[in-house]
């Protein structure tokens, strides 16, 4: 294969593989789903080739994994995987929420406190624009803290487990709702104070506890994700 060929074909192997990535981070392909080949390359436009090779890079990204008797399926991530992984993450959230004490501006904290005000609990239950603005609190805390590989670092972590879940987690229990809301409450209190350690432990505290309780989400579900009917792609 000559070399323009060869750099085309390694282009449409990873764009191939982030929108299947994309779909599963969004919850379209749902953990524990078989992903079958030709269903896919028939979704995306693609041949079978492209399609093969993007699963095997996201198997040794560890997104999915070859299961006996089903193949491809969407790994269920072990609780002490999250736990883990939300450790560094709170560590890291921790520092960014410190640093956005010397940058916050009081637009900036007003724009913070409007977008928790979407996730106040109510009556109703949550919606795509909730769970959109629960990510963008802690997003527009990276972005005023100003340090871009942090940031990026950070995202890294996050896009290792579907999104989906999170809100999922936060839809299932009116408690945890209410209790993520008055963690919020508490970081913006801290920035406002400009008291860098309260906030960096405020946050540390509200990163650990999402783990835990995305931890538990998957506990509770890796015992029977493979047993139950079969979620193929389609």
């Amino acid at each position: 294969m000559d070399p323009v060929s060869f750099h085309a074909s390694s282009a449409l192997v990873d764009d191939t593989a982030a929108a299947i990535r994309a779909r599963i981070m969004s919850g379209e392909i749902p953990i524990g789903a078989q992903l079958r080949q030709a269903e896919l390359a028939k979704t995306l436009g693609v041949s079978r080739t492209p399609v093969r090779e993007a699963l095997r890079q996201l198997q040794t990204g560890g997104l999915i994994v070859v299961v006996p008797n089903r193949g491809a399926v969407v790994r269920v991530p072990a609780p002490w995987e999250v736990r883990e992984a939300y450790e560094v993450r709170a560590e890291l959230e921790g520092l960014s929420c410190a640093r956005a004490v010397r940058r916050i501006t009081r637009d900036s904290l007003a724009e913070l406190r409007l977008t928790n005000e979407l996730l106040r609990p109510g009556d109703a239950p949550p919606d795509a624009a909730s769970h959109a603005a629960n990510d963008r609190f802690h997003t527009m805390i990276h972005h005023i803290a100003g340090n871009e590989r942090l940031a990026r670092v950070i995202k890294e972590i996050n896009e290792a487990f579907p999104r989906n879940v999170s809100a999922l987690v936060l839809h299932e229990h009116p408690r945890h709702r209410a209790d993520n809301f008055a963690e919020h409450e508490r970081i913006l209190a801290a920035l406002d104070a400009e008291d860098a350690d309260t906030a960096r432990r405020e946050m540390q505290a509200h990163v650990i506890e999402a783990g835990e309780q995305l931890a538990r989400w998957y506990e509770r579900r890796s015992g029977t994700v493979f047993h139950g009917p079969d979620h193929g792609f389609a």
